[in-house]
């Protein structure tokens, strides 16, 4: 077994803040890749550093507006394999670190930009965030109860679906590419591209029913009893995911209801289903029935908070919750290599913490360093 890592080799200067980019290097840096992540010295104390997606990564402070910090990002991108920034399209042709102009120091790089709507399109320079690019690609418009206004989402899935991870997928594609063929290339993520992407499904509802998919009344949103969530005695929730049949009929006869198993799908019996089932599983608390039902092929689980997910037995075996001494719990890493596994190899790391490492490496003395202080280059 290689503890290294899959992707050990493999250096990535990372030029993206906020969540999506860090999300896409901290995967690669999971994952063996040396990631330097490179920020503007000013930033330091805005409150945008999301610390725990900086784990297994070195960063360092640098000036892109100055020459000379230009001169220290061409030192750094010469020998790496990939860059990764998430400026509006534009910002890095203004600076003079853009694609073409690290391709004449290092031609097979591989560049990948990542935006909220993409380089191209009417919508390329405009502002945005999470909620708005849910927004525009029709997802938030399903999420929520029927009747009632969008909800947005507890965790930001465009930044870290539709960027972060969209972005290692093609990272990993175009070194496999380069691997074969030698060349670099550019690599466009568009974290509303990757929404639209997570529409299969809803095509395919839409298509067997001959109707519009809408907001808590969907096939697998609400609108049967076998794929809903239910309130139990002492308010908690859980969650019944019985899509075949086979584990609706084990339910419903389990609780003394075996004449809806055939029912599952019946447009006239439908409400009555679900009033029936949210009755009965608000009789009894969701502990008792967690110990009811663990055992039986149902597809119920218990609706968890973040901080009793965090303790459970299951992401502790799975290390997923790995034993540490931060006062934030670690996660683990989710993509299971047998031969190569990933793994948190270092704790976040401080804004600007090895600025001064890293520049000795790229050979600049410790007079120069004082220099670059002074004029605000690092």
């Amino acid at each position: 077994m290689n503890q290294d890592g899959t992707l050990s080799g493999i250096t990535v200067i990372d030029l993206s803040r906020l969540l999506p980019g860090p999300y896409c290097t901290m995967i690669l840096a999971d994952h063996g890749a040396r990631v330097i992540a490179v920020e503007d010295p000013r930033y330091k104390d805005r409150g945008e550093y999301v610390f725990p997606v900086y784990r297994n990564k070195s960063h360092m402070t640098l000036n892109l507006k100055s020459e000379i910090g230009r001169e220290i990002f061409f030192r750094l991108v010469k020998d790496a394999d990939v860059v990764v920034e998430g400026f509006r399209p534009g910002v890095v042709t203004r600076l003079g670190v853009d694609y073409a102009a690290v391709c004449r120091v290092n031609p097979k790089v591989i560049y990948c930009s990542i935006t909220g709507y993409g380089q191209t399109g009417p919508m390329r320079h405009a502002a945005g965030h999470d909620v708005n690019y849910l927004s525009r690609s029709g997802l938030l418009d399903l999420m929520g109860e029927k009747g009632r206004a969008p909800a947005i989402p507890g965790t930001q899935i465009a930044d870290l679906v539709g960027g972060g991870m969209n972005g290692v997928l093609g990272i990993v594609m175009a070194l496999f590419h380069r691997e074969r063929s030698g060349e670099g290339q550019h690599i466009d993520i568009s974290m509303t591209d990757g929404m639209v992407g997570l529409l299969p499904t809803v095509q395919f509802f839409q298509a067997m029913f001959d109707a519009e998919q809408t907001r808590g009344d969907t096939f697998l949103s609400h609108r049967y009893a076998c794929y809903n969530t239910y309130e139990t005695a002492d308010c908690r929730y859980l969650s019944v995911g019985a899509v075949e049949n086979h584990f609706w009929q084990n339910l419903c006869s389990h609780l003394g209801k075996p004449e809806y198993g055939p029912l599952q799908y019946d447009e006239t019996r439908r409400k009555e289903i679900i009033t029936f089932m949210r009755e009965k599983f608000r009789e009894r608390p969701l502990d008792e029935w967690e110990r009811e039902l663990r055992d039986l092929d149902v597809c119920v689980a218990p609706i968890r908070t973040v901080a009793e997910a965090m303790a459970d037995p299951l992401f502790r075996e799975r290390e997923m919750v790995p034993e540490t001494d931060q006062a934030t719990p670690a996660l683990g890493v989710p993509v299971k290599l047998s031969e190569t596994p990933g793994a948190v190899r270092s704790t976040p790391v401080a804004f600007g913490e090895n600025t001064d490492v890293i520049l000795t490496e790229l050979g600049y003395s410790e007079t120069e360093i004082k220099s670059f202080r002074k004029k605000g280059v690092v």
